[in-house]
């Protein structure tokens, strides 16, 4: 049995990812997605501003980060190292593009995503990874 994702978890990851978000540059806009571990979207933010493109990104990062059981840094350098297409998984919505981050529970099983897009590469996945740490 996949465990659940509480809403008011969801909601208080995506509120940690928008506040680093804003600590991380001034306040640049972002896009940030949360979603339980079969990759169904819980709860989803749009920064005043954000691009309109980030909406999507941020969840397929969201969404690939909890389908793949890794960032989505981990599988870009996945496939980078194996030579291989992210469609050979035969899932036209994953994404190996930074900023995908996994939640997990205290016995390390995977109860979630969330994906963070707007910034750069490095500070999508910088804010996503510090945004999934699950505590209690």
């Amino acid at each position: 049995m996949t465990p659940a994702l509480p809403l008011a978890l969801a909601r208080a990851v995506l509120q940690r990812a928008l506040d680093l978000a804003g600590a991380a540059d001034a306040g640049r806009p972002v896009c940030v997605a949360v979603c339980d571990a079969q990759g169904f979207l819980v709860c989803f933010a749009r920064s005043d501003g954000a691009p309109v493109r980030s909406i999507e990104l941020a969840q397929g990062k969201a969404y690939s980060a909890a389908r793949m059981g890794v960032t989505t840094c981990a599988f870009l350098e996945r496939i980078h190292r194996e030579r291989i297409e992210p469609g050979y998984f035969c899932d036209p919505r994953l994404t190996a593009l930074p900023g995908g981050g996994v939640m997990r529970d205290g016995t390390g099983m995977v109860i979630g995503g969330v994906g963070v897009s707007g910034l750069t590469s490095r500070e999508d996945q910088l804010v996503a990874d510090q945004a999934a740490v699950v505590t209690g």
